[in-house]
């Protein structure tokens, strides 16, 4: 008999730039949560091929709508995660998550026309910690889209717990990332640490 997650909380998955595909972890992870009873708002952003900040920011907000403070986790890859720093470092009345999961933030010094309104994004600490309960930075050596590294684009300036997965590309599907038992396993713990 397969194991159930121990947590129960509801997941929201937050996509990238183009959306994530039914081939991707994210897809992936939330049928593995569904299986196993679990509440995942999994919501397709708005014309993701040529997101607008704003209407990503609206979309957020609704998915968030109705959920309990410190009650549900945001699993956020690429441009979702960015969008999670934006949100963060905006001040509302949204519903605060118990974990937030950044997966491979493309770097801050994106210049990709169809994202280029989300760079650069917000690197506010204190906006960071006030928006979560505890938030995690994962992302590989060899990111395409954040050359300089996740640690130095992200880990160091946000002073956040980072995992850094060796050889892991984007973290997708062209990565080989179809299947990532190690999210479903942090989506299963209670605490923030991810073992990748």
């Amino acid at each position: 008999m397969p194991r159930r997650p121990a947590r129960s909380v509801p997941t929201v998955v937050l996509h990238g730039w183009e959306g994530s595909g039914p081939d991707h972890w994210q897809t992936w992870l939330a049928g593995q949560l569904r299986a196993a009873d679990r509440a995942v708002r999994y919501p397709d952003l708005p014309d993701a091929d040529h997101p607008t900040l704003d209407a990503w920011l609206d979309a957020l907000q609704a998915v968030l709508t109705g959920l309990p403070d410190d009650g549900f986790d945001v699993v956020a890859h690429s441009l979702g995660a960015v969008l999670w720093l934006h949100h963060a470092s905006a001040a509302d009345d949204s519903p605060r998550p118990a974990r937030v999961a950044l997966v491979a933030p493309p770097s801050p010094q994106t210049s990709i026309p169809q994202i280029a309104a989300f760079f650069p994004p917000p690197i506010d600490v204190d906006a960071v910690r006030r928006a979560a309960d505890g938030t995690v930075l994962v992302g590989s050596d060899n990111d395409p889209y954040s050359p300089e590294g996740i640690a130095v684009a992200y880990g160091r300036p946000l002073k956040m717990p980072t995992t850094i997965i060796g050889d892991g590309g984007h973290l997708n599907p062209d990565a080989g990332y179809g299947e990532w038992p190690a999210m479903l396993d942090w989506c299963g713990r209670d605490n923030l640490a991810f073992i990748g």
